[in-house]
């Protein structure tokens, strides 16, 4: 078996765009959950207007399908929560492979797991129920430059992605976004003309915060019902050791750098 994880964090951000650098990764890495595992963010946690972000309507839903599920764990929580139909995808073959002997090894043989790219999503209009990612989108914006400007290049790959996803839910479908991404940056890019969904937020994490967006299509708030967004001011990093130690830290590090 390999590595849970170990020695996998790059030099620079700029490696995670590398196709290569995933592929050589899942060769050696047995496991690994990009900002907190299920258990974070498993219990209703509310938001705005107090609508749970993960709860029974959206485990128990019919057809479900998780972007970058690399070799996370996300799937099987969720099967063990009552979701039985799920597709995983990933970019990377060896990502794909191990997780099909893994999920099969561990008795999970109704999880589907295909090969597949984010940007051009190979699945019918309006087939899924509930879309998830959890810190894939996040590498898009690795090179983005400023984050109140992104470059076009970066929007042209984000709306690609949220244009498949809008497209392959159901008209009343769900749309689970979990990322380091913080409102001012990321509502106006969820609340672009081309999409019918609302759009709300919650946070989880101690000092270190993630924040889930839930996008519902088919119930896209009024202008006028859109509060206006501030900064979010997160408190100053005073962090548990296991928060320095994990990639995640190191990942908006090199992100920040990078990008002011």
């Amino acid at each position: 078996m390999g590595d849970r994880h170990q020695n996998a964090t790059p030099s620079t951000a700029m490696e995670y765009l590398n196709p290569s650098y995933w592929d050589e990764r899942f060769s050696r890495e047995e496991q690994y959950e990009w900002f907190k595992d299920y258990s974070h963010f498993r219990h209703p946690h509310s938001t705005p207007s107090h609508t749970p972000f993960l709860c029974k309507t959206y485990l128990y839903a019919f057809l479900v399908l998780e972007l970058g599920c690399g070799n996370s764990q996300l799937s099987e929580e969720l099967h063990k929560d009552g979701t039985t139909n799920i597709t995983c995808i990933d970019l990377s073959p060896v990502a794909v492979e191990n997780m099909q002997k893994r999920l099969l090894s561990r008795g999970f043989r109704d999880i589907k797991v295909l090969q597949a790219d984010m940007l051009e999503l190979p699945f019918d209009d309006e087939c899924f129920d509930l879309v998830i990612e959890k810190g894939t989108m996040d590498v898009l914006f690795v090179d983005s430059g400023d984050p109140w400007n992104p470059k076009p290049e970066t929007i042209s790959k984000v709306m690609a992605t949220l244009k498949g996803v809008h497209r392959i839910l159901k008209a009343d479908g769900t749309f689970i976004s979990i990322t380091f991404g913080q409102p001012h940056f990321r509502r106006p890019i969820f609340n672009a003309p081309d999409f019918s969904w609302s759009v709300e937020w919650t946070t989880f994490g101690e000092t270190f915060h993630y924040f889930v967006y839930v996008l519902k299509k088919g119930q896209r708030s009024s202008f006028e019902d859109i509060p206006p967004v501030k900064r979010f001011e997160a408190p100053p990093f005073n962090l548990f050791h296991e928060e320095l130690e994990s990639e995640d830290f190191a990942f908006r590090i090199n992100v920040d750098e990078l990008n002011y």
